[in-house]
């Protein structure tokens, strides 16, 4: 009988190439030496072509990367995924933009979009909107408005004013007597509109009356509101600034009315949930929305295929099968996925191939620890101490085959651009492992520990002039791969690794055989 299998996923903790505000390399983390000095241990690569995106200068995310360590297989996703539709025309052809462009034609309506302002391309690409509003002015569309979510996590931290200042010149080479478009509200994306597993609805809340409703503090543009933001609050980044609306006369430029369209441009679907349930619910009690009004909804993709939400979306997504849960499940191995809420998803929806449900009720069992609703960097420990309690309960129930937990640390606190507390929150992570160690050695447990992407190895970068500045987004880093067993000795073969082989390398261990699409087993 094979041993059951822990494999812990230590989010956002890389391998610095730069030892720029590596927290990793400065935290104490006496455990993971230990396991990298000892152990049988590997660099994957975690981001561009590895996990299906465009180029090597593509970071990774937690969504594409347990996308690929589920599945063992790399599908072309986000940002590539987006551009190869608008590349074949399958984009302005599909049912959902051909009812969004008839809707305003029909009613002389405006066309609105709402998304993350950047070129990240981690949950949006400016390039993307860019194109979507040449295509609408082609196919006559007269009024357009766009609602900007300022990111400062995937890019530079205080670069918002690059990307508005693009925006705004796209939107003058567009702009003639036929054609009417600009910037209607915005604000940064941890304050408005992009929260995720349904942590903060105050969030999406404000955003509805931001974008809809045009309620709340008015500016003359979008980079008045960024300057007076700045100028008012000392030391803020661009994902923390404040809810704005633009007006002319006092007068709101971009209210949702009754008979407008709207578009979704971001792509990636945790942050893009809950302001969808928002337009495309009609029984919805998260907040008082008001007079709903009637609009053309639709995403970039469809964010939840087992929800149906958005109803209406642009792009098709990878129809990813042959997952690592469905061969455990075929096998009839007992599986256990933890995390707390702020990665819950990826440990179950994104792990299961972008699927809500599970492929057994009764091999799956799921829990999710609620996250504290705090900045991260106010108690970066987060919840690993009760994610390592639970999974050594799993442990001891001798119920379960596969144990899969997500500590969310690295990738959170490091998200706050906050070098101490990412350090403390890297330290609370290898706490965690060094409990999971004895109770393996207990139970007879295999522990795998790997990561989905780098960030709390890069908290600093250089800018062009050459200037040391806090970086937020992930990195480009490689990531650990590592196996601790005190019975069995494991040898990783030679060879250039990415997420999408640990699958495989599970699957080995437990004496199965991987699906011929799968990636080569590291053993």
């Amino acid at each position: 009988m094979a041993k059951p299998v822990l494999l812990v996923v230590m989010d956002g903790v890389g391998f610095s190439k730069t030892g720029l505000g590596d927290a990793v390399t400065e935290a104490n983390t006496p455990t993971l030496d230990w396991l990298l000095k000892n152990c049988p241990n590997t660099r994957l690569k975690a981001h561009g072509d590895a996990v299906g995106l465009p180029s090597d200068d593509d970071m990774g995310n937690s969504e594409v990367g347990h996308n690929a360590l589920g599945c063992g297989q790399i599908y072309s996703q986000g940002a590539k995924l987006v551009n190869e539709s608008i590349e074949s025309g399958k984009m302005y052809s599909s049912e959902a933009w051909t009812e969004i462009i008839a809707n305003c034609k029909a009613n002389g309506s405006t066309l609105h979009f709402i998304g993350l302002l950047s070129d990240g391309n981690v949950h949006s690409n400016i390039s993307h909107l860019f194109n979507m509003l040449e295509q609408a002015k082609k196919e006559g569309i007269k009024k357009a408005r766009v609602h900007v979510l300022l990111d400062g996590r995937d890019v530079p931290a205080t670069s918002a004013p690059i990307y508005v200042e693009q925006l705004e010149n796209k939107l003058s080479e567009l702009n003639d007597g036929d054609f009417d478009g600009k910037i209607a509200s915005g604000g940064g994306r941890m304050k408005v509109t992009m929260d995720r597993y349904q942590a903060d609805w105050g969030m999406v809340e404000l955003g509805w009356k931001t974008h809809v409703k045009g309620e709340g503090r008015q500016f003359n543009s979008a980079m008045d509101a960024i300057n007076t933001y700045r100028a008012e609050i000392d030391g803020v980044i661009d994902q923390d600034l404040p809810a704005f609306v633009i007006a002319e006369n006092g007068e709101p430029v971009g209210k949702i009315q009754p008979k407008d369209s709207v578009i979704l441009y971001n792509f990636r679907g945790d942050r893009a949930i809950e302001i969808s349930m928002a337009f495309d619910n009609d029984e919805f009690d998260h907040f008082d929305r008001g007079a709903k009004p009637d609009v053309c909804f639709a995403g970039m993709l469809q964010y939840d295929g087992d929800l149906k939400l958005p109803k209406r979306f642009l792009v098709n997504p990878p129809d990813i099968t042959n997952t690592l849960s469905e061969v455990l499940v075929a096998a009839g191995l007992n599986q256990y996925a933890v995390s707390e809420t702020q990665k819950y998803g990826h440990v179950t929806y994104f792990w299961n191939g972008n699927r809500s449900g599970k492929f057994s009720e009764e091999l799956e069992t799921f829990k999710e620890i609620p996250s504290d609703n705090v900045s991260f960097d106010e108690r970066p420990w987060m919840k690993s101490a009760e994610i390592t309690d639970d999974v050594i309960e799993a442990i001891k129930s001798g119920k379960y085959d596969f144990i899969r937990c997500n500590f969310p640390n690295g990738d959170m606190v490091g998200h706050t651009g906050s070098l101490d507390a990412t350090i403390v929150g890297v330290e609370s992570v290898d706490l965690g492992l060094a409990r999971l160690m004895k109770v393996c050695d207990e139970y007879g447990v295999t522990l795998l520990v790997t990561a989905d992407h780098g960030n709390a190895d890069e908290m600093l970068e250089k800018n062009k002039k050459g200037e040391i500045q806090v970086r937020t987004a992930h990195s480009l880093n490689p990531v650990p791969f590592i196996i601790y067993d005190k019975d069995v000795k494991y040898t990783i073969k030679e060879g250039n690794y990415g997420l999408a082989n640990v699958a495989p390398t599970v699957v080995k261990m437990f004496g199965l055989t991987a699906p011929d699409c799968w990636k080569d087993s590291m053993i």
